[in-house]
């Protein structure tokens, strides 16, 4: 009967991210095979690609929805929901949160609780996700397979409880992304009757647009625990050790400047010099200049001016 129990309450976490949270063992870093099947079955549908054609616009749908998806976790999951580096209005933040929702990367809440906690314990035994304590995959993804990772301390996370509609985001995050995938499934079936010449339809779209697109997504995403971590060069001499990585930087829009970040977790902007490319901050910069956001936190100018000698004094050692 206890091995049905736990059976039907890690489905039911599917679908309610809530259930059972009286009993979760928030402590335990013990895959957790029930849990994370939805997230096997989403790497596993990638491979639906070797049996639908492809077309150019199912790849640039992918690649678009993978970006627009991406700025909302750097953008609001990351700088706004975590660190609080602007301000934006109670409907900018919603639409940011479903959007963020649709990632399949849980809900705003949760994401902003470990972020946190990863600030607080970077790199120390009680950091869930760091390579030097659990090795490469288990920061990559193995922390995502366990109870520990599946818990959220809402004590991290009480200056968002306000906001019913987070909080149901949050618990029925699972319901965001399936919405997207029926959505997409059926923008490629109206294309395939309305415009036959871009050559797709609702199931080549979905496994291209949605499964390809999302996976993509995540790895990227989580690429930040841990390669970023253990790949690239140290401008600041942070507690932990996290690194400046251009390549990563590309890939997540900005997130590759990761030793900046943790030097002044605090700034919107993580590219402290101008060639330090941070796609992310061009966005929220326009975001403001349309006044959908504002009060976005500079750089700090001791900061700039720590930035400024650290790479004169390596430059005079090359």
């Amino acid at each position: 009967m206890a091995r049905l129990n736990y059976w039907l309450t890690n489905i039911l976490r599917w679908f309610d991210s809530e259930a059972g949270s009286d009993h979760l063992d928030t402590s335990s870093r013990s895959f957790n095979m029930v849990r994370v099947l939805p997230f096997i079955a989403l790497h596993l549908a990638c491979l639906l690609a070797f049996f639908t054609s492809v077309s150019t616009f199912a790849v640039m749908f992918a690649i678009g929805f993978f970006v627009v998806r991406m700025f909302a976790i750097t953008g609001f999951y990351h700088r706004y929901f975590s660190h609080k580096t602007f301000k934006t209005s109670r409907k900018a933040q919603f639409v940011f949160a479903i959007l963020g929702a649709s990632a399949a990367q849980r809900g705003p809440l949760w994401w902003a609780a470990h972020h946190r906690h990863h600030h607080q314990h970077s790199d120390d035994p009680e950091d869930l996700h760091s390579p030097h304590q659990g090795g490469f995959w288990w920061s990559h993804a193995g922390w995502f397979t366990c109870d520990a990772g599946f818990a959220m301390d809402q004590r991290r996370i009480r200056d968002w409880l306000r906001f019913p509609e987070l909080r149901f985001i949050n618990r029925f995050d699972s319901l965001i992304p399936a919405a997207f995938a029926v959505l997409i499934y059926l923008l490629g079936e109206a294309l395939a009757v309305w415009a036959p010449g871009l050559g797709t339809n609702g199931f080549q779209l979905l496994v291209w647009g949605f499964f390809v697109s999302t996976v993509f997504l995540f790895h990227a995403t989580v690429s930040i625990n841990s390669l970023s971590h253990v790949w690239g060069k140290r401008r600041f001499a942070t507690d932990d050790d996290s690194r400046n990585n251009f390549w990563l930087a590309l890939v997540t829009l900005g997130e590759g400047w990761h030793n900046n970040h943790h030097r002044w977790p605090r700034s919107v902007r993580q590219g402290f010099r101008w060639y330090e490319i941070d796609v992310t901050w061009y966005g929220l910069w326009l975001l403001s200049k349309l006044g959908i956001i504002w009060d976005l936190n500079p750089i700090p100018a001791h900061i700039q001016e720590e930035t400024r000698e650290l790479d004169n004094l390596r430059r005079k050692r090359k």
